[in-house]
């Protein structure tokens, strides 16, 4: 797909992580596809910025996974790799299972209140067939756990292995397939009322592991 034509979407003082998040949500969600070349002077115009955090956001997706650059030649999407997806599959899995397992027992009304209202979000997207809407209450759902988790290494885990993972997702819950999170995060609130963290531990591992069930099948 054609690079977005330019509107002024951001501005000189954006920050550079704005920049990173703007080209990985394109990657993520089609708008630039597997194997398409990404041109520095097509995105500058379309996302109001100089060189300098394009670079810099390139980097930072090239260590994701998300791209390619072939030095003197050309930066490209990269293709759809099913086993880099699935070897980021368990390690978020990992990391959120190991998450719920601390965080249970340092869980209040409010933090339970909060997975609540994300899942109801959740499904509410999911019956508008609003992708966008529904990665981000699945991301408020288990953000709840990551935060209560305490421990500052898991974030910067998954944010490594996320954005790989992420096209995948973009793609589930495009389907009805997704529609099995809602009833999985239910689970994973009631164990956790009731301070089972080894049953939500399991119980989330499973719910990140199902998303690939369908394509691994």
């Amino acid at each position: 797909m054609p690079t977005p034509l330019p509107h002024g979407i951001h501005k000189r003082s954006l920050l550079r992580n704005d920049v990173y998040q703007s080209i990985r949500d394109a990657i993520i969600d089609g708008t630039f596809a597997p194997d398409e070349r990404l041109r520095d002077p097509e995105l500058e115009a379309w996302l109001g910025v100089s060189r300098t955090p394009i670079r810099e956001a390139l980097l930072r997706l090239e260590r994701a996974g998300l791209i390619v650059s072939q030095p003197g030649r050309a930066t490209i999407v990269a293709p759809v790799d099913p086993a880099a997806t699935s070897n980021a599959r368990q390690v978020v899995a990992a990391m959120h299972e190991l998450a719920t397992r601390l965080a249970v027992p340092a869980l209040g009304p409010n933090q339970l209140a909060a997975m609540v209202a994300a899942n109801a979000d959740f499904a509410e997207a999911l019956d508008a067939d609003d992708v966008d809407a529904a990665l981000s209450a699945d991301d408020q759902f288990h953000a709840v756990m990551v935060e209560a988790s305490a421990n500052a290494m898991i974030p910067e885990v998954l944010e490594q292995a996320m954005p790989v993972l992420r096209r995948s997702e973009y793609q589930r819950f495009s389907t009805d397939a997704a529609r099995h999170s809602i009833s999985a995060h239910a689970q994973i609130i009631k164990l956790a009322s009731i301070g089972d963290s080894e049953g939500a531990a399991l119980a989330t591992r499973e719910n990140w592991l199902s998303l690939g069930a369908e394509q691994d099948s």
